[in-house]
């Protein structure tokens, strides 16, 4: 081998072995803090957990760490309803609002991929724009619209939709509003992206052939589409999930999703080693629909071939 051919697979291997490694730096590293804190005791010292990992202890000091590692953390979310509540709700509300998220966003990404060339790029620039606004600011404006005498209410009653102001703040409806226009975003792009690298060609076939447009949008244009459905359902479900924001400004109290009583553990209860559980499982929660994403991917690749 060449020493040209060499440095060129040299290259290629620290190409490869990059990621790898951010991902072990940045993911796999806090991912096994997070999991040894949760098999630890909560204790009034600092950090407020037991045991503490030490180097300088030998061999005997790391058996006496891993006799003293517990799974009682993991057991009191499995037998505390508060928690399950959590879990369930967060799903709920992830789930509902990727749903919405899809009827709202698909008409809007298919529109952006049949509009003319020139228009497409101002088109794309209208749905990034709103995050070149505070995160934080657009969720404040939410809540300056939905309260009691906000401009929704105003709105309507001026239309004479409602007779007198509705409850919108601190409820689940004013989480969806917030999730949804937060989200859209992460729904639109991916969709526009595969619907317009879609070969109109095929549509013209369709066409000649004597195909409606309804079924041809339905047989042709929704199928290979489905890879966009995919990836803007995961970017939005996913961080749903874990949001605490949103429903911490816009919800009531009966609104409890896993992000805030994450918090309230971490913060309020400085029971780090139930809040770290509570993380631990929420990422394997949230490892499944990745994984069936990177099967159904794989599959569709051995379909192609």
């Amino acid at each position: 081998m060449s020493a040209q051919a060499a440095k060129r697979d040299w290259s290629a291997r620290v190409i490869i072995l990059a990621p790898y490694l951010w991902l072990a730096a940045f993911f796999l590293a806090p991912f096994v803090i997070v999991l040894k804190i949760s098999l630890s005791q909560t204790a009034l010292a600092q950090p407020p957990y037991l045991p503490v990992f030490d180097l300088t202890a030998g061999w005997s000091g790391l058996k006496d760490f891993a006799a003293q590692l517990s799974a009682d953390s993991f057991q009191l979310l499995s037998s505390d309803a508060l928690y399950l509540f959590s879990y369930l709700k967060s799903l709920q509300v992830a789930g509902i609002s990727t749903a919405i998220l899809l009827v709202i966003g698909y008409p809007i990404a298919y529109g952006m991929a049949r509009a003319s060339r020139a228009w497409q790029p101002l088109l794309v620039i209208a749905v990034v724009l709103p995050f070149w606004t505070s995160f934080l600011i657009r969720i404040y404006a939410w809540i300056n619209i939905l309260q009691h005498d906000g401009l929704l209410n105003d709105v309507l009653m001026r239309l004479h939709v409602i007779d007198t102001p509705a409850v919108w703040l601190s409820s689940d409806t004013a989480i969806y509003i917030g999730v949804v226009y937060s989200y859209l975003p992460f729904m639109v792009l991916p969709l526009y992206a595969v619907l317009e690298r879609m070969d109109e060609t095929l549509l013209e076939a369709a066409a000649d052939l004597g195909c409606p447009r309804w079924k041809s949008y339905w047989l042709v244009t929704l199928p290979l589409s489905l890879p966009g459905v995919a990836a803007g359902a995961l970017l939005c479900f996913i961080p749903i999930v874990g949001e605490f924001v949103i429903p911490d400004l816009l919800g009531g109290s009966e609104t409890l999703m896993i992000g805030q009583t994450l918090w309230t553990e971490f913060f309020s209860n400085r029971d780090w080693p139930v809040a770290s559980a509570i993380a631990a499982a929420l990422l394997v929660l949230l490892l499944v629909p990745i994984l069936l994403y990177e099967r159904l991917q794989q599959r569709s690749l051995e379909g192609g071939r």
